[in-house]
């Protein structure tokens, strides 16, 4: 009977976990599908994946952190790129994200020149203020101004020197105030509400550059979101001790400027957060994973150590100090307790078109769901947060 009792858990947990490793899955795909175009500034991409998000807190039972609405509305300048995406060199039209970026702080351009060379990786068509430089790697990022020329960074092996004539036709749009939102839930605590503990993760990404090529961003960040919606779900159907709160933030990649907001315009007091995990390029693990703010709160690390360990989660959990890599950081700023976890090894992919649903392994996804739950779990048993005598 104790024989078949064990097996009967074991396939239970199996199934439990098949059945995590689907929705993550399914989850990465949605959101890195063209649909939401990246995430980003073109073809509505940010603002499709706010009302999905927004949608999917309202299927699980987690409720808006204000009482009313999931979206904090906020807004700042950025420079897109909704429409024309020509570059021709040398006769040849080159495949954008594959071949070249245009710099995100590019202005637009239309005409036809000749290339003179500056040095051995700068190249100048001056009669239409266009500079050509030759990358190793095309990674590409936000920015929120236009300059008065257009820089376009050619990938070395696209096309051959000498360089001669090239054609360009690009167009870029200036929004000075572009609207989006974080998306703020929680589930509220059975004994202690006013206690808090913060999940977060940005959904945005860099959307697209032109009409036909956007940006998955699969493991930064549909990676992180998916993880966070498994904890909300979880937890909504789990209602903990304290509250479980959970904002997935907008801006991360033009600056951190959602996490910004949020703690310039709180929604729950900052006195009542316990400890904030904050999830970013969560899709590999092969390698561990990598802990930001470990040496600021030691003992809170150790514990996470020390529950990874007892439990063979993952196969290596390394610390590292204060850092302002990620959405944790204004929240560490306000004297907020926060780690950042990133997951290590596997696909190199990182802000290029080549970071996609299909190659992102998500192998130690179930583990460091287990481990952020048991560690949490941990969290309202232990005295509060110290810091270190180090900060």
């Amino acid at each position: 009977m104790k024989f078949k009792l064990t097996i009967a858990l074991l396939l239970t947990t199996n199934c439990l976990l098949a059945q995590d490793s689907l929705f993550a899955r399914k989850m990465v795909d949605t959101l890195t599908s063209p649909y939401f175009w990246g995430r980003g500034y073109t073809n509505d991409g940010v603002h499709k994946a706010a009302a999905f998000l927004s949608a999917q807190f309202k299927a699980y039972g987690v409720k808006p952190m204000d009482g009313k609405n999931y979206l904090q509305e906020f807004s700042y300048p950025v420079n897109t790129f909704p429409g024309k995406m020509k570059v021709i060199i040398n006769g040849a039209e080159l495949v954008p994200g594959k071949d070249y970026i245009v710099s995100p702080d590019s202005k637009g351009v239309t005409g036809a020149g000749k290339l003179e060379q500056m040095d051995s990786t700068h190249f100048v068509d001056r009669q239409n203020r266009v500079v050509l430089s030759l990358e190793d790697k095309l990674t590409w990022s936000v920015e929120s101004k236009a300059l008065d020329y257009t820089l376009i960074q050619l990938d070395k092996k696209a096309v051959k020197q000498p360089f001669n004539s090239i054609y360009t036709d690009i167009e870029n749009q200036l929004i000075p105030d572009f609207k989006t939102a974080n998306i703020c839930g929680i589930v509220k605590g059975t004994a202690k509400p006013d206690s808090v503990i913060v999940i977060t993760a940005h959904y945005d990404h860099l959307g697209g550059m032109g009409s036909s090529i956007y940006f998955p961003g699969a493991n930064d960040n549909a990676s992180g979101v998916t993880q966070l919606l498994s904890l909300a779900k979880y937890y909504a159907a789990h209602p903990q001790p304290f509250s479980m709160a959970f904002i997935c933030f907008s801006g991360e990649e033009a600056g951190l400027l959602g996490s910004k907001y949020f703690t310039g315009n709180p929604l729950i007091p900052l006195k009542n957060i316990r400890f904030l995990i904050n999830l970013d390029l969560n899709g590999t693990g092969i390698e561990g994973i990598t802990v930001v703010n470990a040496t600021i709160y030691p003992h809170e690390f150790a514990a996470l150590k020390q529950i990874n360990s007892e439990n063979n989660y993952l196969i290596k959990v390394n610390p590292r100090g204060k850092a302002a890599n990620s959405d944790h950081y204004y929240f560490t700023e306000k004297g907020v307790p926060a780690f950042f976890i990133y997951t290590l090894g596997g696909i190199k992919a990182y802000h290029d078109i080549y970071d996609i649903s299909a190659t992102l392994p998500l192998n130690e996804y179930n583990h460091l769901f287990k481990l952020i739950v048991k560690f949490n779990t941990s969290l309202m048993k232990k005295r509060p947060v110290t810091l270190s005598s180090a900060n």
